[in-house]
């Protein structure tokens, strides 16, 4: 099987969903081919001879080795204002490969003429290929990789809106060229539109395959079904057709079945491969060193937060025992020799922060994390230090108690403030995320939101701010005016009136004119690392 990693993402890290599938397939003696066609594609793109018009384009033209080795270096990050500018070239260089209408950089791929929030643009994307930008690196690479391997499947792992229109392109690609070919498609996109209540299958005939969640026993059932003869009795409409109450089964969708139908949740119990990196270019990612991605869990533990699509789609929390995670990230250490562990959980669980702080990976790491009671231990704090962990990502979401209240958040305020010192004196960096805009609050809460910052903004090494959207699945939905957010059959999103009169405008305007100026919260904004942002936060100590 070949599985493929489209564009375009971040390059900072390998992708995570393809390498535990191949490890997942491998171990159960199946071959298995990767692709990171968005690394790939970037640097092919990056070292195309396009004209350069102006000083800054020949500037970034020509630093651009000296820039793609300087990421990869870990003396950059000591220096700030130089990987800012090293950032900034490369992002330069990779847009002036776009064209009018197409906005291009290390970290987004938007089309204002195809949107991949609608099916149409999606089918035109792969009806006329050759129009991608990725065209000409990406037919070259199909065609050779083909040749070379013979894949029985081919899958793509889409988990962003700014892969879509790539992946169709790629897709349309090999229908037309390799028209045998049998076409798979998962990943945290996939799974979005296939658990949306309103979801229609339009991409019959183009995609033969469509994985709602964990994908390792659909696609073990699919590779067997490949390479075996049809069965007495066995269902022409899908290859996958199970005995009753074989769950790996409800994993999958054929494509070519009915326009609706029900999405079923995963096997009960977890399925724990360790991910296999094999054939990956690893000393090639724009950072200092390796970063591993490893999730040890889906889903989130919580899953109470009336905001969150986890809740709206109802995905359920899997997770990997602490000893097997701590044995698995042993056996990838040595293999890869990584500079830093990226847990990718919603949420890592306090039983596997316990297990890191006894045994100890001897490797930096950094994850999301709830705010619970672990965190206003401050003995329990410097022991996660020493653990390793290096920076912890925290949804505290707002500075008003009652909104968090109302998102059924879990937390209070003075747990949170708690929790940031005892961060702060233990040596662990903080990349807090904020939400405006839900249904209760206000500018007065969020003014509350602001004190609360700058408040504490010495222990808040990091901010990320977000407009809320509203899940489609959301609970609040039947209980608001809501209207279409963007336009498109595919929108995961929808608009809502606002109860109080705190419009998407006004918000705007609050964190542009106010938030964004105050004295103790500019300084934090800054050093965001632009577009890798907490993919390279915790590289950059203060």
């Amino acid at each position: 099987m070949l599985l493929i990693h489209p564009p375009l993402a971040k390059a900072c890290e390998p992708p995570a969903g393809i390498t535990r599938l191949a490890g997942f397939l491998r171990e159960h003696g199946h071959a298995c081919s990767l692709l990171d066609a968005n690394l790939e594609g970037q640097l092919q793109l990056l070292n195309n001879n396009v004209p350069a018009t102006d000083t800054w384009s020949r500037r970034a033209h020509r630093h651009l080795t000296t820039n793609l080795a300087g990421l990869r270096n870990p003396l950059l990050y000591q220096a700030p204002a130089r990987y800012q500018r090293a950032v900034s070239d490369l992002n330069r260089g990779l847009h002036m490969n776009g064209r009018p209408g197409l906005s291009l950089n290390l970290a987004n791929y938007q089309d204002e003429d195809l949107s991949p929030l609608k099916s149409d643009d999606l089918l035109r994307a792969a009806e006329y290929p050759a129009a991608n930008i990725f065209h000409e690196y990406f037919s070259v690479r199909l065609d050779n990789l083909i040749t070379d391997i013979s894949p029985a499947l081919i899958g793509f792992s889409i988990n962003y809106l700014s892969q879509a229109l790539t992946s169709f392109a790629m897709i349309g690609y090999l229908k037309k060229h390799h028209p045998g070919l049998a076409i798979v498609a998962g990943g945290g996109l996939i799974t979005s539109w296939l658990r949306n209540p309103a979801w229609q299958n339009h991409f019959t005939g183009l995609i033969d395959h469509l994985i709602a969640g964990p994908g390792e026993a659909a696609l073990l059932k699919l590779l067997r079904s490949s390479l075996e003869p049809p069965k007495a009795g066995h269902n022409d409409a899908c290859p996958l057709a199970c005995p009753k109450g074989d769950s790996s089964s409800q994993l999958l969708m054929p494509a070519t079945g009915p326009a609706n139908l029900a999405i079923m949740s995963g096997p009960r119990e977890p399925i724990t491969p360790c991910p296999d990196y094999t054939g990956l270019p690893l000393a090639d990612y724009l950072s200092p060193g390796l970063i591993l991605p490893y999730a040890a869990s889906s889903g989130c533990y919580w899953r109470k937060c009336s905001f969150c699509p986890e809740k709206a789609e109802a995905n359920p929390y899997q997770k990997t025992d602490p000893d097997l995670v701590l044995a698995q990230i042993s056996r990838l250490k040595a293999q890869t020799e990584p500079t830093l562990l990226h847990f990718l959980d919603n949420a890592i669980s306090p039983a596997l922060m316990r297990a890191l702080i006894a045994s100890p990976p001897g490797l930096n790491w950094y994850s999301f994390a709830r705010v619970g009671v672990e965190l206003t231990d401050p003995q329990f704090c410097r022991a996660l230090r020493s653990s390793g962990c290096v920076m912890l990502k925290l949804g505290l979401e707002s500075g008003d108690q009652g909104v968090l209240d109302d998102m059924d958040k879990g937390i209070d305020l003075g747990m949170v403030a708690k929790a940031l010192a005892n961060l702060e004196k233990a040596g662990i960096t903080t990349y807090v995320y904020l939400l405006f805009g839900t249904p209760t609050e206000s500018l007065t809460e969020a003014r509350r939101t602001l004190e609360f910052t700058a408040k504490h903004s010495s222990a808040i090494t990091f901010l990320n701010l977000a407009i809320f959207n509203m899940p489609l699945g959301s609970p609040d939905v039947a209980e608001l005016a809501v209207s279409d957010f963007y336009e498109g059959d595919l929108s995961l999103y929808t608009d809502f009136a606002h109860p109080r009169g705190w419009q998407r405008k006004e918000i705007r305007h609050f964190l542009d004119r106010e938030f964004k100026r105050h004295p103790a919260i500019a300084p934090i904004l800054h050093r965001d690392p632009p577009f890798f942002t907490s993919n390279h936060a915790a590289f950059f100590r203060p």
